[in-house]
């Protein structure tokens, strides 16, 4: 168990993001100290060279004047200045001899016969490295006159290396509590971002547990992890309300199914019980009957599912659609007249397109029983047909109870039914495969509430 708990904490998202952002501000610091490290070495060594620049003019104008003893005398003077720095001073004859190494102790670290082996011709910098490697000696070079003679002043990098080792250790002491701090950094900025992530995991648990109401709090603050919040809440109540929805809807399902079963196992059963012939045939053909509703059922759910996937097959055909229409209307008037609903139509004439004649026909028929369905007795359902510029409308309008506000954008989904069509037959699947049917013959299909307080459905295809 001890082993798998720090497994798990490297595993996490939140710790692999706040290691990166650790390394990468780790080494951002060390890289700045080490541009600091080797400006400050550049730094000194310029200092260091302007300053034994400045001493080499300064002695060669001494010694010129008053020889070794004026050097010895300035020395003096300069020992209690530059205890921590002394300079180093060589005078050399042509041959590159060496005549006389002041304070010559000072420099025993230092193989100074190395000096001589250089070129007596020689005028520029010189670097001399100490016998252990530790330090070096830069020397420049001068001449002196007139009789040909050199000079050589330097400069150890004792003082130089000191203040680089200082900041060296200051630097690794600065380094591990930035390592900290940064990894504390990382390891609280990363839970803070990725807590929008972490609320998405516990929403989708609470969810899988049976939660439906759970959901996102969002930080309004409008960035991306904000937006995912908003999506993914939206989403939620989108699947909430389809759940709710099938739920309703396979309930209405279940009762509309048990009824045509229940009947055919009423007559099944009355058949048996009574072994009549005539009664045996009458069972088979109420069962046929009972069996045809269920296959048309069964068929419509298939065709509804093969239209939301855009998949319904259609066998487009030169159709007469002013006949197809008045042929769906003259039947919806005689289901008008025996519920005392008129139905009236005004069509265009012979207005030839290329559609399916089985499926538009479906369509208009399905719109058509539905507004004959919800007319009251002693009102009417007009229907008609005109072309419009490239397109054809039907139109038909109830004068029904209409549809709610609420409900006109939702009628189109598959087993929806409203409020007042819960005490009317039906499993709320025509309309949803009148869409199919439109959308599979590049129509559009809307509705919206009538003027005279019913619906007003309106399919439009385009006229080719």
């Amino acid at each position: 168990m001890s082993l798998k708990l720090p497994e798990r904490l490297f595993s996490t998202l939140g710790f692999r993001v706040g290691a990166w952002y650790s390394v990468i501000f780790v080494a951002s610091t060390a890289l700045l100290f080490l541009l600091g490290y080797l400006f400050l070495g550049a730094t000194l060594r310029a200092h260091d060279e302007e300053e034994i620049q400045l001493e080499l003019r300064e002695v060669k104008a001494l010694y010129e004047i008053g020889g070794v003893t004026a050097l010895n005398s300035y020395l003096e003077e300069l020992s209690n200045q530059r205890r921590s720095q002394p300079l180093f001073i060589r005078v050399a004859d042509s041959k590159n001899r060496t005549r006389h190494v002041f304070a010559r102790k000072r420099w025993y670290d230092f193989d100074l016969k190395l000096l001589e082996i250089k070129d007596s011709a020689y005028q520029g910098w010189i670097t001399l490295e100490s016998k252990d490697g530790e330090y070096v000696l830069d020397i420049l070079s001068g001449p002196l006159t007139p009789r040909g003679n050199r000079v050589q002043v330097g400069m150890s990098s004792q003082r130089r290396a000191l203040i680089l080792g200082q900041y060296k250790k200051i630097a690794l002491l600065v380094m591990a509590p930035l390592f900290v701090l940064g990894l504390g950094g990382g390891l609280f900025l990363s839970r803070k971002t990725l807590r929008p992530i972490r609320d998405i995991i516990q929403t989708v648990r609470s969810i899988d547990a049976g939660t439906m109401e759970a959901r996102l709090s969002r930080t309004h603050t409008g960035d991306e992890l904000d937006e995912l919040a908003r999506l993914f809440n939206s989403m939620l109540e989108s699947i909430h309300r389809l759940i709710q929805g099938m739920e309703s809807s396979l309930d209405n399902v279940a009762h509309d199914l048990r009824t045509p079963m229940t009947r055919l196992r009423n007559f099944s059963e009355l058949a048996l019980k009574e072994e009549s012939p005539e009664l045996l045939k009458e069972a088979l053909e109420k069962g046929m009957e009972e069996s045809e509703r269920i296959l048309s059922l069964l068929t419509t759910l298939m065709d509804l599912s093969e239209a939301e996937t855009g998949r319904l097959k259609i066998n487009p055909e030169p159709t007469n659609l002013t006949e197809l229409v008045e042929t769906v209307a003259e039947m919806y008037r005689f289901v008008g007249e025996e519920k005392g609903v008129e139905v009236s139509w005004k069509l265009a004439k012979e207005i030839f397109m290329k559609v399916d004649p089985q499926r538009m026909s479906q369509a208009v028929a399905n719109i058509m029983d539905n507004a004959v369905k919800f007319t009251p007795e002693g009102r009417r359902v007009r229907l008609s047909l005109e072309k419009k510029r490239h397109q054809v409308v039907i139109r038909v309008e109830d004068e029904g109870p209409g549809i709610p506000e609420a409900d006109l954008s939702r009628i189109w989904d598959r087993l929806f039914r409203g409020d007042r069509s819960r005490s009317q037959k039906g499993l709320g699947l025509g309309l949803s495969l009148v869409k199919g049917i439109v959308v599979a013959h590049h129509g559009t299909v809307s509705v919206e509430r009538s003027p005279q307080g019913g619906a007003c459905f309106e399919v439009s295809l385009p006229f080719v």
